[in-house]
């Protein structure tokens, strides 16, 4: 124990002062105030490593992450810690430690939310072989109950699928009753409130009598596996410390979770910044990180403050944005680089003048040694880079944008999957729906009608053996049906993931070819996905890998170069969290855009909008560009002169602009004295020029 001690010590010299105090933390309730750029992940990787070398079986530390990346980054850099002691030990003692990350229990709250329904749920009556669906998948089945409800016959604009599971899914994971989640956040569907209890009714009857699970059911079934007496205390003995990264991003039933784990806090470590809690879309709430010490009194919070991403004129400026909060955990970041250029307010006349400034100035750094990768232009909708992209790709300059859909949202994936989901679990009708109508001839009717044989015929395969198809499927149809039953005959835990996967994608192929345009593309990603398919053991933890934590594009599947040789980055603000770059271009700072006027109902949404701007600055090391077009047209059928003019972000009031250097985008500075210019033409002259025009 003194001898880990002491290498902790050598280990520990490379943190700073309050990273250390953090890593060194004891047992009691520990929050971990962590700002923009300022180590978290290396504090928290050191805090593991520091649990494991003290003697804590790594077997029983739960660490707690909001995706897949996130997590393996995290258990990298604590097996390179404990690889780093080993290497110590045996310097100075020739006899190495053993240690070793490998048992933690890391990953997203859903997959370890999976890991411990499938270990326990039967305690609660869950049967192990559930499914998963994801976003889709769950809009689909919504959508089924919804028309067999026939509520889209109400004479009313009753809402559709997406809308509908939203306000299901903001239900279960901010645990609001329908009536007040309408009040809030759905105003326009509070006619609809009893039909909607109805409809929420019958779709959680039918994910039970299928088996199957949505992602908000995975918390759910957790929290209310983690708060029934007889269960809990099984969970509570499986882990002495629950560490949990970036907790501003949690949910009420999230944090309901973990109070059950740790009723009194020990052994709980939280890590997260309040000035970055932007999701309140997916039901997260900054009230968990405010309130956490009042949750679990004796908390000790340890401020991360020193920054190792940005120049010091960025940072007076972002701390200033983010001190007109109307309630933080207050916090002042600094820097040690004290050198740079101070950030830019940058007024535009117009959108087009916007665009010219972002690419000219982007390609000057280019210029001068920035590459387009470390660029990013941010902005706070996706529409808002539509005329930007318009000149990238005149100008032959390539980009990537992110904040559109992932991977496994395109339809040719979600095909192939649904074959596998639905050997996996017959009673799946999304999936049954879904591939039955790829065949030619079958129509939602016939479809609906071939999954209601599969249940009389208690789920068997079988009952399709003596259908006879529309002559348009009937080449395709035995060879469909033997395909299934191959399938279903497998287990699920078999270990022929990648066959079971290419099987698929050769029946499937020329289907793929008669109903989508780009067949060659998108039977390139079904290849892609074969080859990921053998990373898996079997073919549950293969569907619920990529259902859970899914890549966002095929580029995250090979390791293929991309053609161009290098590329600007284009992204929504709340996709760049996380993210830095050396230069970074914000889009639109106009009230309307930035808050969006969509969000100015109550003050917790201008609160949240302007922790956005505050996440958007923050990404940038070096230069920062805040641009602000003063004019905005009207585009109706035709393009006019109608425009309207628009205010700089409320964001940016007097005192934090003075932390900014003002620029017009054809690159003069804006200076307090320019109005001290002295022109040939006076005002009198004006005038006399008016009286002669009207006599």
């Amino acid at each position: 124990m003194n001898q880990n001690a002491e290498l902790l010590d050598t280990i520990h010299a490379e943190l700073n002062e309050q990273q250390r105090a953090a890593a060194r933390h004891g047992l009691g309730p520990l929050l971990i105030v962590a700002g923009a750029g300022t180590g978290k992940t290396t504090t928290l990787a050191h805090r593991v490593a520091h649990l494991i070398a003290t003697d804590v079986d790594p077997g029983r530390i739960l660490l707690l992450t909001f995706t897949r990346r996130a997590a393996a980054e995290m258990l990298r850099r604590v097996e390179a810690i404990l690889r780093q002691m080993q290497q110590l030990q045996c310097e100075h003692r020739g006899k190495p430690m053993r240690l070793t990350s490998r048992k933690i229990w890391g990953g997203t709250f859903h997959a370890i939310a999976t890991r411990l329904l499938r270990q326990h749920g039967k305690l609660i009556g869950l049967e192990q072989e559930f499914t998963i669906l994801d976003r889709g998948d769950s809009e689909d089945l919504m959508h089924v109950v919804r028309a067999e409800l026939e509520l889209a016959k109400t004479g009313k604009r009753f809402p559709l699928k997406g809308t509908c599971l939203a306000i299901y899914s903001r239900c279960v994971n901010s645990q609001m009753r329908l009536e007040r989640v309408l009040e809030r956040a759905f105003p326009w569907c509070a006619e609809h409130a009893d039909p909607l209890k109805e409809l929420f009714k019958a779709y959680v009857d039918r994910k039970e009598r299928q088996i199957s699970l949505d992602y908000d059911d995975l918390l759910l079934f957790w929290n209310s596996l983690a708060a029934e007496p007889s269960c809990a205390q099984v969970l509570r003995e499986k882990f002495d410390y629950v560490l949990v990264d970036e907790y501003q991003d949690t949910n009420v039933l999230q944090s309901q979770t973990l109070k059950h784990l740790c009723p009194d806090g020990q052994g709980l470590n939280v890590v997260g910044d309040d000035a970055q809690s932007i999701y309140s879309f997916r039901s997260a709430t900054v009230r968990n990180i405010l309130d956490f010490p009042k949750q679990f009194p004796g908390t000790t919070i340890v401020k991360l403050e020193e920054n190792y991403r940005s120049t010091q004129p960025i940072l007076d400026a972002t701390n200033h944005v983010i001190a007109h909060a109307a309630e933080r955990h207050t916090k002042n970041l600094w820097s040690s680089r004290s050198a740079g250029p101070r950030p830019s307010i940058v007024s535009c006349i117009d959108e087009d003048e916007q665009t010219d400034f972002v690419i000219d100035t982007i390609l000057a750094h280019r210029e001068s040694g920035t590459q387009l990768q470390q660029q990013a232009v941010l902005f706070r909708a996706s529409h808002h880079s539509l005329a930007l992209e318009i000149e990238l790709a005149r100008r032959n300059i390539p980009f990537h944008k992110y904040g559109g859909l992932n991977f496994i949202e395109t339809a040719h994936v979600k095909d192939l999957m649904a074959f596998l989901r639905l050997a996996e679990n017959p009673r799946d009708v999304v999936s049954a729906m879904r591939v039955l109508v790829l065949l030619p001839g079958i129509g939602q009717i016939k479809a609906r009608q071939l999954a209601n044989m599969l249940a009389e015929a208690n789920w068997s395969f079988k009952a399709w053996d003596d259908y006879t198809p529309p002559s348009a499927a009937a080449s395709d149809w035995p060879a469909f049906v033997t395909l299934m039953k191959v399938l279903a005959s497998r287990s699920s835990k078999n270990r022929q993931v990648t066959a079971d996967v290419h099987q698929v994608r050769k029946f499937y192929a020329p289907l793929l070819e008669q109903k989508y345009d780009h067949a060659q593309s998108r039977l390139r990603d079904l290849e892609q996905l074969e080859v990921v398919a053998s990373r898996f053991s079997d073919r549950t933890s293969f569907l619920t890998e990529i259902t859970l934590d899914p890549p966002s594009s095929t580029q995250e599947l090979s390791d293929d170069t991309h053609l161009d040789e290098d590329f600007l980055i284009l992204s929504t603000i709340h996709s760049a969290k996380g993210l830095e770059w050396d230069s970074v271009f914000v889009l639109h700072a106009a009230d309307g855009n930035i808050p969006s006027d969509m969000a100015v109902k109550t003050n917790e949404e201008i609160e949240e909008e302007r922790r956005l701007l505050y996440v958007a600055l923050t990404r940038a090391k070096n230069r920062l560009f805040v641009c602000h077009p003063h004019r905005y047209y009207f585009h109706g059928r035709y393009r006019g002169d109608a425009h309207s003019f628009s205010q700089l972000t409320r964001f940016l009031p007097e005192d934090v602009q003075q932390h900014f250097d003002r620029i017009i985008a054809g690159g003069e500075i804006e200076t307090d004295d320019a109005d001290d210019a002295v022109s040939d033409v006076t005002t009198a002259d004006i005038r006399d020029g008016i009286k002669r025009m009207l006599a």
